[in-house]
């Protein structure tokens, strides 16, 4: 039974190394089991986001996810089902959050161009605020509704950094998340867009939007020091790596339609040096902690 246990955790760790070397990066340094625990968490939300994205490639539809969790007890014929019944059994995760995500990825099946800034938080929080809210079970032992309202603004900071970093990827699926009422407030029309052409106007409309996320991550941060304090390095370190994306945006000239901005691994080490003495923490305990597993 520790065998499979073991196995299906190790593959929804498999899927968060390949998908997201930020996530990954920043949560290996969780004790166990709180690290499998955010593995597991991800592992369904790419499943989720994958239904939508990706849905010749993935082994279910999202109508089908919806209805296996909605039966999780039942669910098998893939390693998600065991891994998320460990999940909800070992921690005060509720299933809520996770419908709630799959309610923002339908969104993109009839709404693929935004006309408001308001369209674009309710979006925000649908597929990104609602991590927050599966992950501080996770992180923290007794989360407070401050807390709580901190996780949802760090996830939606973290999706709009996803929408300026994929402006291009979006594009060609015919998608357009940025609103037009913020192209509209700086002379940027819909054609210009369909043209790739950047100048200041874009610059402008880019700038503004790293600004919003900016602010986001401010108030996601608020609370930080309250999680414990490996919890707190890890959130702390996703963020800060994820927020310096922006930094190469702007760097490379808001020129989001031809290439994806990144972050070198000298500058996660960097960001991940600072806080490690920022938060009182020594390199062979986070090296410890990598290194350990659900017994």
């Amino acid at each position: 039974m520790e065998s499979q246990l073991s196995a299906t955790l190790k593959a929804c760790e498999h899927m968060i190394r390949e998908g997201s070397t930020t996530f990954y990066k920043a949560f290996s340094f969780l004790q166990s089991p709180r690290k499998e625990a955010v593995y597991v968490i991800y592992a369904f939300c790419r499943m989720i986001d994958d239904a939508v994205d990706e849905p010749e490639s993935s082994p279910y539809s999202l109508e089908e996810l919806a209805h296996h969790f909605t039966q999780l007890e039942k669910a098998d014929g893939h390693f998600i089902w065991p891994a998320l019944r460990w999940l909800l059994e070992r921690f005060p995760v509720t299933k809520e959050p996770f419908f709630r995500q799959m309610e923002g990825q339908r969104l993109d099946y009839e709404l693929t161009h935004y006309d408001t800034m308001e369209q674009l938080e309710t979006y925000s929080y649908l597929v990104a605020g609602t991590v927050g809210e599966m992950l501080l079970p996770v992180l923290h032992d007794a989360p407070d509704k401050h807390v709580i309202a901190s996780g949802i603004w760090l996830g939606k900071g973290m999706q709009i950094v996803n929408i300026v970093r994929d402006v291009g990827e979006d594009q060609a699926k015919g998608r357009r998340y940025i609103p037009l009422d913020l192209l509209t407030k700086h002379g940027y029309t819909e054609a210009m867009w369909q043209k790739n052409i950047i100048n200041d106007s874009w610059r402008n409309v880019i700038q503004e939007l790293t600004a919003l996320a900016h602010a986001w991550f401010a108030r996601g941060l608020i609370d930080v020091s309250q999680y414990p304090r490996t919890s707190s390095f890890c959130v702390e370190l996703s963020a800060r790596m994820y927020e310096a994306i922006l930094e190469d945006v702007a760097a490379h000239g808001y020129d989001v339609y031809n290439r994806r901005a990144y972050v070198s691994t000298l500058g996660k080490m960097a960001i991940m040096n600072q806080l490690t003495l920022k938060h009182g923490l020594s390199v062979l305990q986070l090296k410890s902690n990598a290194s350990s597993a659900v017994s």
